[in-house]
């Protein structure tokens, strides 16, 4: 059997129905074979016992893998048209947000969520955890309005027309709160509101980028490689 990792809260030796169907259907696991469980706190290389359903399974090793960023990092997005917002909880698990905040903006085309497109959304930062090798889980929250954004110790906001770099003003050590806004930006005064929340404006360079791609590019400035 390939390399798996399967989701089993509290690591208890039994995986949840859907986690055992892949293992078991899909990749046609036998008993012996290994693969790694995680917990969103935890990882452990795990032998296959039973095949169920439910699989079931004992615990071989824990282990201490360090792929996390190192400091939460909170994602703020506005609603996205269409399944954008989908990609950007994708990628954004893949880059090591801890927390996914949708917020209800001036400019956002859509002004809510249903709880079936939020499930979806928390089931997409499953897998992406998943296929990234990460322990930790985002959490997907349902929408906010923008001035429900509390005081944040560090703060970064996209916007068009700022002058400082990522670089210039991130602090790798502090916890960290990212705002990205709509397909038509942040309006002046939301700009002017996250900036007394901690928030400081930062160019994204000289092109007009999309709001899913902003979201991403500004992330990844400040996640990826972790050599920030």
């Amino acid at each position: 059997m390939r390399p798996h990792r399967a989701y089993s809260p509290g690591l208890t030796g039994v995986l949840p129905l859907r986690e055992s169907h892949h293992l078991a259907e899909v990749l046609r696991a036998r008993v012996g074979d290994r693969f790694t469980v995680f917990d969103g706190e935890r990882e452990a290389l795990a032998e296959v016992v039973d095949l169920g359903p439910p699989v079931r399974y004992r615990i071989l090793e824990e282990r201490l893998p360090q792929r996390e960023v190192g400091v939460e990092v909170v994602l703020y997005v506005a609603l996205l048209k269409g399944d954008k917002l989908s990609e950007v909880v994708r990628a954004a698990t893949e880059l090591g947000a801890t927390r996914i905040q949708p917020l209800i903006t001036r400019h956002s085309v859509p002004k809510e969520m249903g709880e079936g497109k939020l499930r979806r959304l928390q089931a997409i930062a499953l897998e992406a955890a998943k296929q990234s090798g990460r322990v930790q889980i985002p959490e997907v929250l349902p929408p906010i309005p923008l001035k429900a954004v509390p005081q944040v110790p560090q703060g970064l906001v996209a916007h068009v027309g700022a002058g400082a770099r990522v670089r210039e003003v991130l602090d790798p050590e502090k916890p960290l709160a990212l705002a990205v806004g709509p397909e038509g930006g942040f309006a002046e005064e939301e700009v002017d509101f996250l900036e007394a929340r901690g928030f400081t404006p930062v160019t994204l360079g000289r092109r007009i980028l999309r709001a899913e791609t902003a979201a991403l590019a500004l992330l990844a400035l400040c996640t990826a490689g972790e050599g920030r």
